[in-house]
């Protein structure tokens, strides 16, 4: 999931990155129903279809459309579906085979970056990073070490709020979370790195922002109905 965001990085602007993370939340819904039989309102099926329009209209009118990293992003859609939904399982299941009755955060993270070490490894030898890293001249400057430490301290928050996030919610509402820090985020994007853009795509990406926010309300609503 890591490795394949940043592929779709090298290739689409942050701010396209953003709103097609919206489509995650209708994949994630989607296996919600299937896998652990929970089911929508319209009001959220409305939102995610909205979600799926400004993905579609953002892709149109994006001046820097590249076809290779919206492939790079739908891959990403999946896996990270994919993984809020599977550790959502694993939780529930940790609930019947342990002792305790659940596992908590540290051992989660523990195991959930354990467990992608063979994988890191493996994606090192296949992209001949090591010889990458005996010449590239970064590793003389402190300013990308103290980047990199900051970027790895990072992840590891990431990680464990999103294991504490999950055991207190379901995947859909993990996703939904994730759709509001998108504002903040598309904005920085488009100005930081001076993302050429027109009126239809900036249009277009404000859309999906709000059908983000849209999305959040109707979850919302729907859980306090339930």
């Amino acid at each position: 999931m890591s490795f394949v965001a940043f592929c779709s990085l090298k290739y689409i602007n942050v701010a396209m990155v953003t709103v097609l993370k919206n489509v995650t939340n209708v994949i994630t819904a989607v296996g919600e129903m299937y896998l652990f039989k929970k089911h929508h309102d319209s009001r959220v099926w409305a939102a995610l279809f909205l979600m799926i329009v400004s993905a579609v209209s953002g892709g149109i009118t994006d001046l820097s459309f590249h076809a290779i990293g919206y492939a790079w992003q739908i891959i990403n859609c999946f896996l990270t579906a994919s993984y809020s939904l599977t550790l959502r399982r694993v939780m529930d299941t940790a609930k019947q085979v342990t002792k305790s009755g659940n596992l908590n955060e540290f051992t989660m993270v523990l195991l959930n970056n354990t467990l992608s070490l063979p994988l890191g490894i493996l994606l090192i030898f296949v992209f001949n990073e090591v010889d990458y890293l005996y010449t590239t001249p970064l590793l003389r400057r402190p300013d990308f070490w103290l980047v990199t430490t900051l970027s790895g301290f990072l992840g590891l928050a990431i990680s464990f709020t999103s294991m504490w996030f999950l055991h207190q919610t379901g995947a859909t509402t993990y996703s939904l979370v994730g759709s509001l820090n998108k504002i903040p985020l598309s904005v920085a994007g488009i100005v930081l790195f001076k993302v050429p853009t027109s009126l239809e795509n900036s249009a277009s990406i404000f859309f999906g922002l709000l059908a983000g926010v849209f999305f959040a309300r109707a979850k919302i609503r729907e859980k306090s109905q339930s």
